[in-house]
């Protein structure tokens, strides 16, 4: 049996991991077409991520490549969402959850790396 979030995971048609970048990019009274590209973009992000910190075991406990993932969740956050509704504010604060919630996962054990 699914959970809540498994459930929900699924009938957005993402993964759980897909799904929790997509409530972090989700916006309210977004039309159905800029959901589409949050679930696309939320993909894009997660599969990027994993790529990059593949190559950076222990990222956390290094300024340098933790600025650099920061630098890169901004770049990709700027990239895949839609202006409007988005404004500069709103992307950059979304960025800003993105990168604390994976710093969190990594920090804690659960690399997205490893996912």
């Amino acid at each position: 049996t699914l959970d809540a979030e498994q459930l929900r995971a699924a009938e957005e048609g993402l993964s759980e991991e897909e799904l929790a970048l997509f409530d972090l990019l989700f916006k309210d009274s977004i039309s159905k077409k800029d959901r589409e590209r949050l679930k696309q973009a939320s993909q894009d992000l997660l599969s990027s991520l994993r790529g990059l910190l593949a190559e950076m075991p222990g990222w956390v406990q290094n300024a340098t490549t933790q600025a650099e993932v920061k630098i890169f969740i901004l770049d990709r956050i700027y990239e895949s969402l839609p202006r409007p509704p988005f404004s500069e504010s709103e992307t950059e604060e979304i960025a800003s959850r993105v990168y604390s919630y994976v710093w969190q996962r990594s920090a804690s054990g659960q690399d997205l790396a490893a996912a």
